[in-house]
């Protein structure tokens, strides 16, 4: 029987549980699929309830799994499969190869090297980076990474000799990675959905067609323009922004439930935008306005308050080209003043909906529901959206319950 516990997934739920449970006197094996811990949060501009960003609550978090010698993470990890049961349970777990040593803190020599650019997917495709990088400038671990799947061998030669002598480890291959633990707490996040899926909604057509995670990069100061929310198309500050809510959730025909945070985020997004220019024109066209609790409801009240922010409760049915360069029309039914609605905008943003990584990648030896959620069993317990879709707030309580949870399942064991 084991006395150890794994956490599956290293953003705000995972690494909550992970020193929650290991700061009661437990070993803690954390996988993180992504090359830094933080998850969704990281790319965020502010999240709530204090609208800081998110050095705020990670970097505290950051510390405590440095300081603490019970906590092992491994990242570019993936858990391949687990069998065996409560106190007992075998996980297998590959593990990538880095390509860089803990001390290659620096890589602009190397990016200087390389010739090769693709999509950098932290910024959601809204800019570029090189075959090696830093994942981002909070990263944690704060190692680059060397892509070199993404880079032919001559140049890999090329960024290996422009870095400092032992920066780069082209011998490291992939490796096997087999743990016995007592528990599994599952904390694998969630995804935003795929918007080319919305067909309706034309994301691939238009350029100035986004999401609410690329306007948290675009917001962001680490963001690809520097925390200026500019429109994709020719980099101008939009006067007008659409939000369409809901796109993708509750919808028979994508995702059947509620995502919880959408609402939420398009608020706080208003004031990001608010914050920039006081003038801009802001339209929401939403099913439900969902601000769940006293402080939410009071948030939602003020931005409704706020001069130039128009609510229209109507579902977006179609986005056709605007008048102007670059601008589109949100077309929608105005259920409560009536009659067809089309509204011009120089940005439309996509609420998408939150999909837990469960619907499309499943790991052997764990239980899913319908829609991807994981189900919990005895020694296996999932906690912030890979349980249902939550906010920041919530998914740190869940995680701190379920690592209560997993050492009951030990303690129960060992008795």
């Amino acid at each position: 029987m084991s006395d150890s516990i794994l956490v599956i997934g290293g953003g705000f739920s995972g690494i909550t549980a992970a020193v929650e449970a290991a700061e009661m006197g437990y070993d803690v094996y954390l996988v993180e699929k992504e090359s830094y811990l933080g998850g969704r949060v990281a790319q965020l501009n502010k999240y709530f309830p204090k609208l800081c960003p998110p050095t705020c609550g990670l970097e505290m978090n950051f510390k405590r799994i440095k300081t603490n010698p019970r906590i092992t993470f491994y990242t570019l990890a993936d858990v391949e499969s687990v069998s065996g049961g409560p106190g007992n349970f075998n996980v297998t777990i590959k593990v990538k190869p880095r390509g860089t040593t803990p001390q290659c803190t620096n890589c602009k020599a190397g990016e200087a090297a390389a010739k090769t650019e693709v999509p950098d997917e932290f910024n959601f495709g809204l800019s570029t980076r090189k075959p090696i990088y830093m994942p981002h400038p909070m990263a944690y671990p704060n190692q680059c990474v060397l892509d070199t799947e993404n880079a032919a061998p001559d140049e890999i030669e090329a960024i290996k000799a422009a870095m400092p002598a032992g920066h780069i480890d082209t011998s490291q291959s992939e490796e096997t990675v087999n743990l016995n633990v007592g528990a599994i707490i599952v904390a694998t996040g969630w995804k935003p959905y795929d918007p080319n899926k919305i067909t309706n909604l034309k994301f691939s057509e238009y350029e100035n067609v986004i999401t609410n995670m690329m306007m948290e990069r675009l917001a962001s100061p680490s963001g690809p323009t520097g925390g200026k929310v500019l429109r994709p198309s020719d980099n101008e500050e939009p006067k007008s922004v659409g939000f369409v809510q809901c796109a993708g959730s509750r919808d028979v025909n994508h995702l059947g439930f509620c995502s919880y945070i959408c609402c939420m985020a398009t608020l706080k997004q208003i004031t990001y935008l608010k914050e920039q220019n006081p003038d801009i024109e802001c339209y929401v066209f939403y099913i439900d306005i969902r601000s769940p609790g006293r402080k939410y409801e009071n948030f939602y009240k003020k931005v409704k308050e706020m001069d130039k922010v128009h609510f229209i409760k109507g579902k977006v049915a179609d986005i056709l080209p605007g008048s102007a360069p670059g601008s589109v029309k949100l077309v929608a039914e105005d259920t409560i003043g009536g009659g067809k609605k089309e509204q011009e905008v120089d940005l439309a943003v996509l609420a998408t909906g939150m999909q837990p990584v469960g619907a499309e990648s499943k790991i052997p030896g764990i239980e899913y529901d319908a829609d991807g959620f994981v189900v919990p069993k005895e020694g296996i317990i999932p906690c912030g959206c890979a349980m249902r879709p939550i906010d920041v707030v919530s998914s740190g309580q869940s995680a701190t319950a379920a690592a209560l949870k997993a050492v009951q399942t030990i303690a129960r064991r060992a008795g």
